[in-house]
């Protein structure tokens, strides 16, 4: 609650519009979202996601914090901010400088060979 800013990152449901300008190496990209809303949702979300590991790596690049926050609601947060239904919250993001002696321990992580497989 303390964390000075926190960015909201939402897809966009409609991102397939922008496609013909975005994406002119394959004109027909635009129709293949649009007659699909599974394909666009699934593909809205995962994108949003990796934008945000991009705008995490970025802040820590500016020596910023950064807490990614999932457990939230999303219905609250898109009837505040995107009223008309077109994004959807994905997560929150927690930007600042953390006080090194509230912040937990690193935990413990899998071993390289636990968590891929080399075919």
């Amino acid at each position: 609650m303390a964390a000075p800013v926190t960015a909201i990152v939402a897809s966009d449901s409609q991102f397939f519009e922008h496609l013909p300008s975005q994406f002119p190496a394959l004109p027909q990209a635009r129709d293949m979202f649009a007659g699909n809303a599974t394909l666009a949702s699934d593909t809205a979300f995962r994108n949003s996601s990796l934008q945000a590991a991009y705008l995490m790596i970025a802040g820590r690049a500016l020596g910023l914090d950064s807490g990614a926050m999932s457990g939230f609601n999303p219905q609250v947060v898109n009837k505040q901010f995107f009223a008309d239904g077109r994004y959807k919250a994905n997560m929150l993001i927690n930007f600042g400088y953390g006080e090194a002696s509230g912040n937990w321990p690193r935990g413990p992580r899998l071993g390289f060979d636990e968590v891929v497989r080399i075919d």
